[in-house]
C-alpha cells in the first residue's frame, strides 16, 4: 500500500473497488483545519467523473499496470487486432480505449496499451501521426499571407484542417491529442 504523497497526476488507483485515472491532484491546507489532497479521478471502465478528498498520509492502493507496445493490424467488429512484435501474441482491444486518436490509426502503427492483468485498461496511439492528403482544395501562389485554413481529407478518412499552401497528395504531420496540422513531411 502507498499512501496520498506517493499520488501523481496519471497515477492509476483503486478506488471503492474501481480503477480510476488521476486527472487533476491538489494538496490543500486551508488555514487552521488539517491538509488534505483534494483529487479529480476518471473511472477507466465507465468513463465517469469522481472527485474525492483524500486525507493527508491517507492509504491508497496503486494499481500494477503492464505496458506493452503493441503493433495495430485490423480492426474486427469493436475491438482492435494488435500483436506483440516479440512474441507474435495477438490482443483484443477495445476501440472505445483509444478515445479520438482512433481516426488517425493506420495498419502497422505502434499502440501502447496498458494491461491489469490479461485485461486491457488504457491504450494510446501515437501523438504524432504521418499522412497523406486524399483529397483538399488546390492552393494558389501567394496563400501563406494569412492565416486561413481550409478542410483536407487524409487517406485514413479523417479531415483536419491544413493551411492553404497544402495539396492533395502531400504528406503532413498530424498531433493526434488535438487533431491539429503541425507541419509538410518530405
Amino acid at each position: 500500500m502507498a499512501n496520498t504523497g506517493d499520488v501523481r497526476v496519471g497515477t492509476v488507483i483503486r478506488f471503492n473497488g474501481e480503477l480510476c485515472s488521476i486527472i487533476e491532484y491538489q494538496h490543500r491546507t486551508p488555514g487552521n483545519l488539517r491538509a488534505f489532497y483534494q483529487a479529480k479521478m476518471r473511472n477507466l471502465r465507465t468513463g465517469r467523473l469522481v472527485e474525492y478528498r483524500f486525507r493527508a498520509g491517507e492509504d491508497v492502493e496503486i494499481a500494477h499496470l503492464d505496458y506493452k507496445e503493441l503493433q495495430y493490424i485490423y480492426n474486427e467488429n469493436e475491438n482492435l487486432v494488435c500483436m506483440d512484435n516479440s512474441t507474435f501474441e495477438q490482443f483484443h482491444v477495445p476501440q472505445g480505449l483509444i478515445g479520438e486518436g482512433l481516426k488517425f490509426l493506420k495498419e502497422g502503427m505502434e499502440v501502447k496499451v496498458a494491461f491489469e492483468g490479461e485485461a486491457p485498461i488504457i491504450a494510446e496511439g501515437p501523438t504524432f501521426v504521418d499522412l497523406e492528403i486524399t483529397y483538399t482544395e488546390p492552393g494558389v501562389k501567394g496563400d501563406t499571407a494569412t492565416n486561413t485554413l481550409k478542410p483536407a481529407k487524409l487517406e485514413t478518412g479523417a479531415t483536419v484542417n491544413v493551411p492553404l499552401f497544402v495539396n492533395q497528395g502531400e504528406k503532413i504531420r498530424i498531433d493526434t491529442r488535438t487533431s491539429a496540422y503541425v507541419e509538410r513531411v518530405k
